[in-house]
C-alpha cells in the first residue's frame, strides 16, 4: 500500500505500484480503477465484494501484476466510482448494468477480451458478465458466493438469518437507507468483524477506508442489494429457462457453508458452469485478504485452462 501523506495526514491506502484512473463507462457514469502490472501480459479484471472496495485485492493484484495487466475497479455505487441515483425501473444497479460497466471499462483501457475474478457482490457481476458477454470474458473466478437465483433458493428457515441484510436491503426505498444511515459504521463493521476468521487480515487503515467508503454510499449499496431481489432474479431465471450457461472455464472458491445450510454447492454451480473447478477454502469470507496466496494460485491455474 502507498504510505504517502498529504498535509501531514495519512493518505488513504492504495494498491502499491498501480495508477488510478477515472473512466467513463455509460450514461455519464465513471468508474475508478487501479491499473498496473505487465502491459504485455494478458488482462485480468478483479471485482470487489461487500462491504469493501477494490482495495481488497491489494495482495492478489500485486502478485498477478508480475506477468499480467491487472485492472481493479470500484463497482458503480462503491468506493470512488460514481453513484447514480436508483431509477424507478430497478435497472441502475442490476448486475447486467454493472457487468456492462466492466466490459466498457476494459474496452476503454484497450482490452476486448479479459479474465474476470469477483468476490461476493463482484462475483455476481462477474457471473452476469460471463453470461451476457461470453466473447469478452475468457476465464471466470468466483469467490464465496452462489449465483443470485440459487442464493435465494437456499436461504430458508432459521438458516436464512445469516442473510438478514439481504432481506433488509430488499425493502422498498426509504426504510433500509434510513436504518443503515443511523449507524453505518456499526452496520458495515458488523460484517467485517463477523465474516473474517483472521481479523488481522484487514488492518486498521484498510478497515477505516472500507467504512468511510460505505458511509458515503449507503443509498447506492442498498440499491445494489435491492436489485438482487428483483431485476437480477428475473435475469437469472430467464437465462436458466433458456439453458444459457457460462461457456468459459470457471473456478469457484467457497467456504464450506453449503454443509451448514444443507445444499450441494458443486451441483448448483455445475448447472451454470460445465467447465468447473470448485474448491473449499479453509478461511473466512474475505479470501483475497485472509488467504491471498491460495486465491492467486487458483487464478493462475484457471488462466492455464
Amino acid at each position: 500500500m502507498n504510505p504517502s501523506t498529504h498535509g501531514g495526514a495519512p493518505a488513504a491506502p492504495r494498491i502499491e505500484g498501480f495508477t488510478h484512473h477515472r473512466v467513463p463507462v455509460a450514461d455519464g457514469v465513471r468508474l475508478s480503477a487501479a491499473v498496473g502490472g505487465d502491459p504485455s501480459g494478458t488482462p485480468v479484471v478483479l471485482l470487489h465484494g461487500f462491504p469493501q472496495t477494490g482495495l481488497m485485492w491489494r495482495h492478489v493484484a500485486a502478485a498477478l501484476a508480475a506477468d499480467h495487466t491487472v485492472i481493479v475497479p470500484d463497482l458503480r455505487g462503491y468506493g470512488a466510482s460514481d453513484k447514480p441515483a436508483e431509477a424507478a425501473d430497478g435497472q441502475t444497479y442490476a448486475k447486467r448494468t454493472m457487468a456492462a460497466d466492466v466490459v466498457a471499462l476494459a474496452r476503454a483501457l484497450g482490452h476486448e477480451r479479459f479474465a474476470l475474478a469477483g468476490h461476493d457482490r463482484g462475483a455476481l457481476v462477474a457471473i452476469r458478465a460471463g453470461l451476457d458477454h461470453p466473447d469478452a470474458v475468457t476465464h471466470l473466478a468466483s469467490l464465496d458466493v452462489l449465483p443470485t437465483l440459487d442464493m435465494w433458493d437456499v436461504l430458508r428457515g432459521t438458516g436464512a438469518a445469516v442473510g438478514f441484510h439481504l432481506y433488509l436491503m430488499a425493502q422498498p426505498p426509504g426504510l433500509p437507507e434510513r436504518m443503515i444511515a443511523a449507524d453505518p459504521d456499526g452496520f458495515f463493521g458488523h460484517f467485517l468483524d463477523l465474516w473474517a476468521k483472521d481479523p488481522g487480515a484487514i488492518p486498521a487503515d484498510v478497515r477505516a477506508a472500507y467504512l468511510t467508503a460505505c458511509r458515503e454510499a449507503v443509498p447506492s449499496i442498498v440499491a445494489d442489494f435491492r436489485a438482487s431481489s428483483f431485476a437480477d432474479v428475473e435475469h437469472d431465471a430467464a437465462d436458466r429457462a433458456a439453458g444459457r450457461r457460462l461457456r468459459m472455464p470457471v473456478t469457484v472458491l467457497q467456504q464450506d457453508w453449503g454443509t451448514a445450510l444443507g445444499f450441494d454447492a458443486v451441483g448448483l454451480w455445475r448447472a451454470w458452469a460445465p467447465d468447473l473447478v470448485h474448491r473449499t477454502v479453509p478461511c473466512g469470507h474475505f479470501m483475497a485478504e485472509e488467504s491471498p496466496a491460495t486465491v492467486t494460485e487458483a487464478i493462475r491455474a484457471l488462466l492455464l485452462r
